[in-house]
């Protein structure tokens, strides 16, 4: 399987190179890429079922007395290690746990759903799906990653395509959009990597894999010092009040899919970040900030729900949400507990579903309209049935409805996190009624109410588009009826996680 892990974190890349060498229509670049993207989609489910068996046959094998303690799983599987830089002590080291292999997962999911999203699209085709194909591989090798150097190049990887999609493919104001997000970012990069080059100095062992950094001891002033600048820079990417602004102006701008991608993946490294570098590797310092990462968490939470409540775009209002949303994801690391380790990571799966969601409904609303302004929409129910019903259904996964992924993901955050953080998880339940009002809001002046006369003619789904939000649903209901598929594969690896940061 090790082999399989490298294969889908590359062929992206490669299926990119051949989209743009190779002479041919449009509608070769559509299929290549849906067929890189699925065969991707396939080794990544394959991965996931290799490793939840793995799990569960070692568990079974404590039940019955054969092992005295299963294997941990905080240790990655499909591992990769060939010597890089050794004279820096890089290598070429990847592999998935608990933590990493659900959003490698998602990652896979949400690009292929972005190519069916983007099948339509008559700009540049080949140019834009190629940069599809190039941003999956950036992200995956993110998420792969156990070097620390290697998990920054594929970080830095990872712009150049965004940017370029965002400020070729987006709306008027594209280059602005484009730009800020650039400068965001990689100014969070640039603290980042000197996060990581005084971890990588400070040791005793001058080494860039992540096990090393994670067993060694560090001087307490410096863990400070690198932690807040990793911080930093992971915030950005999250993000977390008040680092956030550049995201409702890329949403705003950037085309359907790359909303969908933008919030249901590249918002998560900056999640996955903290909880691999922060917890996992300063454990001293994660104490010494966990009271101030509730703090910020509970502002993101109650900030977003309240400017998102204020929006008429449509668009601007789902990005600010995402802000809000992901507070809740701070929330759960700033416990340090199992279960809230466990909310975070749910939720960071959940709401790249369920926002990937949204913006796919958002989308198919404004080709039909081609508006996103609240105001202006109004009876469109009757005319999309389709259209209305699974955003509806979008809109209720979002507000934590049980049943779906969403309200598995808060209430294991707020389980977790109560013990340790009551004022803020009481702030993030009381946000839990703000998110309600404003979703119900927006959903009842959009799709209800009599029907205006310009909207005679509108058309609902196509089957292709209802294939694609069909996906989505199945998914976040399949996680909201039965969260083991996920809380079984996760759990193993946050227990010693959690234990590492009590003890």
């Amino acid at each position: 399987m090790d082999a399989v892990l490298n294969l889908a974190i590359w062929l992206p890349l490669a299926g990119a190179i051949l989209i743009a060498v190779v002479p041919g229509a449009d509608r070769a670049a559509r299929w290549i890429a849906a067929l890189v993207s699925g065969t991707v989609l396939v080794l990544a489910v394959l991965l996931l079922l290799d490793f939840r068996t793995a799990i569960t046959l070692a568990a079974s094998f404590v039940r019955e007395g054969i092992l005295g303690q299963p294997p941990s799983s905080s240790f990655p599987h499909f591992v990769t290690h060939i010597p890089w830089i050794p004279q820096l002590g890089a290598s070429y080291a990847v592999g998935l746990d608990g933590l990493s292999l659900p959003l490698f997962a998602l990652n896979a999911l949400l690009v292929f759903l972005a190519v069916l999203v983007s099948w339509n699209t008559t700009l540049r085709v080949r140019e834009y799906f190629a940069l599809l194909l190039v941003l999956e591989t950036a992200v995956s090798g993110v998420f792969a990653s156990l070097d620390l150097l290697l998990f920054f190049l594929f970080w830095e990887l990872e712009l150049a395509p965004m940017f370029l999609l965002i400020g070729i493919w987006g709306g008027a104001r594209r280059e602005y959009a484009a730009m800020k997000f650039i400068l965001y970012t990689v100014s969070g990069s640039a603290l980042m990597l000197l996060g990581i080059l005084l971890l990588y100095l400070s040791g005793p062992q001058r080494t860039f894999d992540l096990q090393t950094l994670s067993a060694q001891a560090y001087p307490a002033a410096m863990q400070s010092i690198v932690w807040l600048l990793l911080f930093v820079g992971f915030a950005v990417k999250l993000p977390v009040f008040p680092l956030h602004t550049w995201l409702p102006d890329a949403h705003t701008e950037a085309p359907t899919a790359i909303s969908v991608l933008l919030a249901g993946i590249l918002l998560k490294m900056g999640g996955y970040g903290i909880l691999r570098l922060n917890l996992g590797i300063l454990p001293d310092a994660t104490q010494q900030f966990s009271t101030l990462i509730a703090a910020l968490a509970a502002i993101s939470i109650v900030y977003g729900a309240v400017v998102a409540m204020m929006q008429s775009d449509l668009k601007r209002l789902i990005a600010n949400s995402s802000v809000s949303h992901m507070g809740y994801v701070l929330l759960g690391a700033s416990a340090l507990t199992p279960i809230a380790l466990q909310g975070a990571i749910f939720q960071l799966v959940s709401h790249g579903l369920i926002t990937g969601l949204l913006f796919v409904m958002v989308g198919l609303v404004y080709d039909r309209t081609h508006t996103r302004e609240i105001p202006a929409l109004g009876g469109l129910a009757r005319r999309m049935p389709f259209i209305a019903t699974f955003f509806v259904v979008a809109g209720l996964a979002s507000l934590g409805l049980p049943g779906m992924a969403g309200f598995v993901a808060e209430f294991l955050v707020f389980l977790g996190a109560f013990p340790v953080h009551a004022v803020a998880t009481v702030a993030g339940v009381a946000t839990i009624v703000l998110t309600a009002g404003y979703l119900l809001w927006t959903l009842e002046r959009v799709f209800f109410g009599p029907e205006r006369s310009q909207w005679e003619r509108l058309t609902d789904a196509t089957p292709l588009e209802a294939v694609t939000v069909g996906v989505f649903v199945a998914v976040i209901v399949g996680l909201g009826v039965y969260p083991a598929l996920l809380t079984d594969i996760v759990l193993p690896s946050v227990s010693p996680l959690a234990a590492r940061l009590a003890g």
